[in-house]
């Protein structure tokens, strides 16, 4: 029978039973690594390991693992145990891959967007859940308000004044599932309203640029220098109605913006009637110093709040939320529906998690968790890779590692042999962008579990120029 096998987020099938239990372990590892099961640099268990979770001798595996170590599948070292050689993938003969199977695991992700999932506050928020479900009315269970439910909207208003200095009335903040579909909303209310045209930054979310084109809206990039993005062509190009800024911590590129150009994006939202959205996607994570505020709190009345539960709790709540100024609530209301179309009770659990203390208690402990990846991170750098900058560290759950001109696309290829999800600066890059091209790293910090945190900085250090 089949006895599975777990090692750094690897499942492998083996079964040596049947002739020769040696010679079936050293055919199933083969296998295993011929078709990419076992990524190049995946170490393996110990024999002692293998052996008692396979229930057969230890030599057994040791032999096995001779065997291949000599034909090259294997490399041992002594201090580092034993790990899958660098060598191709080759899938195996007649058996094509199903067109709808799956995309396997990466055994090792950098991928930035995502928090640690293993760190999810489970018990806390089952606690929350049930006081709030509790003491629920039961009309909370029906329809409902298409902004959301007043005590979440309640809740947010208090906690962003307090967090994050932004000037909110709950009759203003509107409940969305997900940044994407407060986006989709935005589009929507902006088209209504006559705009054809959206400035968004050189370096960005192509998802979110796609949004606002399927609104029916042309997006246009600024530049982007050391002070963070450039807003010089607002006041240059009269078509441009609205502004998608990541002002307390530019995505990806990791710096706040500019306080000069702070002022310079209201101002220009004054003058000509703009509307500045604002993306707060990550403000709650800052580690060297104060929080930058929210830009909305310059002008409650010319910029859009929006925020969310996908970094600082899970992106599977599907919960973020927009403070918006009076002249966009009806419209966004409308866009939305004539119900609510969040689910009533993780709203309510938000609220209670909100109101409690869970949630900041929440947030500190998951600064401090996120904080130590990173100085480890820049300590691996340091060490391994002292010719390389690392930036845009002061905050959030990335950092942005610098390349040597042409390297970008050979070291996402070493990654991949490496089995290492990782992005390159490029695919943040608007099509359109004023903005020189630059070879860089998106490292993302925050998905790996703790457990794995160590061997992750190792094999992103082993694909490094």
């Amino acid at each position: 029978m089949a006895k599975p096998w777990a090692t750094f987020g690897v499942d492998l099938h083996l079964e040596p039973a049947g002739p020769g239990l040696r010679r079936g372990l050293t055919d199933a590892l083969r296998e295993a690594v011929r078709t990419g099961r076992l990524a190049p640099g995946t170490r393996l268990p110990s024999s002692r390991s293998l052996a008692a979770d396979l229930g057969i001798a230890r030599n057994t595996v040791a032999e096995a693992y001779a065997e291949l170590v000599a034909e090259g599948w294997l490399t041992a070292r002594q201090g580092s145990g034993t790990r899958v050689a660098d060598r191709p993938v080759i899938p195996p003969a007649g058996r094509p891959a199903p067109p709808h199977r799956e995309r396997p695991r990466p055994a090792y992700d950098l991928i930035p967007g995502t928090p640690d999932l293993a760190a999810f506050p489970r018990t806390e928020w089952l606690k929350a859940a049930r006081r709030a479900f509790l003491a629920a009315p039961n009309q909370a269970l029906g329809y409902g308000d298409p902004r959301g439910r007043p005590e979440l909207r309640a809740a947010l208003a208090g906690y962003l004044a307090r967090a994050r200095g932004v000037r909110a009335d709950p009759e203003r903040v509107v409940v969305c599932a997900g940044f994407v579909h407060g986006l989709q909303l935005l589009g929507r209310a902006l088209r209504a309203r006559g705009l054809d045209t959206v400035a968004v930054e050189s370096y960005g979310l192509p998802p979110h640029w796609k949004q606002l084109t399927a609104a029916g809206l042309t997006t246009t990039p600024l530049a982007f220098d050391e002070l963070g993005t450039n807003p010089a062509r607002l006041g240059e190009d009269p078509s441009i109605g609205a502004v998608l800024l990541t002002p307390a911590h530019q995505f990806p590129m990791g710096v706040p913006l500019h306080r000069d150009r702070r002022a310079t994006v209201v101002d220009w939202a004054r003058r000509t009637d703009g509307v500045v959205l604002e993306d707060d996607y990550d403000g709650e994570f800052r580690y060297d110093r104060q929080p930058v505020g929210a830009l909305q709190g310059l002008d409650p009345d010319r910029v859009v709040y929006v925020g969310t539960a996908s970094k600082s709790l899970a992106p599977g709540l599907r919960l973020a939320w927009m403070v918006l100024p009076p002249r966009l609530v009806d419209a966004v209301t409308e866009a939305k529906g004539g119900s609510d179309t969040c689910g009533a009770v993780d709203q309510l659990t938000l609220a209670e998690f909100l109101t409690s203390g869970a949630y900041d208690r929440h947030v500190r402990a998951a600064r401090l968790r996120y904080r130590r990846r990173r100085d480890a991170l820049v300590q691996a750098l340091a060490t391994h890779a002292p010719h390389l900058q690392v930036t845009g560290i002061a905050a959030g759950l990335h950092a942005v590692l610098r390349l040597p001109p042409g390297t970008e696309q050979s070291v996402l290829q070493a990654a991949t042999w490496q089995g290492l999800a990782l992005h390159g600066l490029t695919a943040y890059r608007h099509e359109s962008s004023p903005t020189a091209h630059m070879d860089a790293l998106v490292v993302g910090y925050g998905t790996p579990p703790d457990h794995a945190w160590a061997g992750t900085l190792e094999a992103l250090c082993r694909v490094l120029p």
